[in-house]
């Protein structure tokens, strides 16, 4: 993985939560990207160890980082984040949806779920 970070001046991570990822935004990742990269983090909270992150920020070493998930949501109104200078806070919206369109689905599965009819949108449970 060092060869690719070394040429990320911007890394965004979009992976699932597995074992082999949970902490995996670590001091070590950080110190593999250049000097002055940037972090955008929309995968899952558990990635991020936070105390490496505003190491890396305060230090200088990464330049700014937008956070999207956190291991905590919603993100405390305290927390350091909110006010650090390098970190913009997104609110974690995939996609927003209009209201008549979300009844109109639930109606329709409603629908489907009442003749027998597969489902649209199942989530699967890990």
């Amino acid at each position: 993985m060092a060869p690719f970070l070394s040429g990320c001046n911007i890394l965004v991570c979009l992976l699932p939560l597995t074992p082999e990822t949970r902490n995996i935004l670590d001091r070590r990742l950080f110190n593999l990207l250049p000097e002055d990269a940037a972090l955008i983090q929309c995968g899952r909270g558990e990635h991020l160890v936070e105390a490496d992150l505003r190491e890396a920020l305060d230090s200088g070493r990464l330049r700014g980082a937008l956070m999207d998930v956190f291991s905590t949501e919603p993100l405390p109104p305290d927390h350091w984040m909110w006010s650090h200078d390098r970190v913009l806070v997104t609110p974690h919206v995939a996609s927003q949806i209009d209201f008549s369109t979300m009844m109109a689905q639930a109606a329709d599965n409603v629908r489907r779920l009442r003749n027998g009819e597969a489902l649209h949108n199942v989530v699967q449970r890990l």
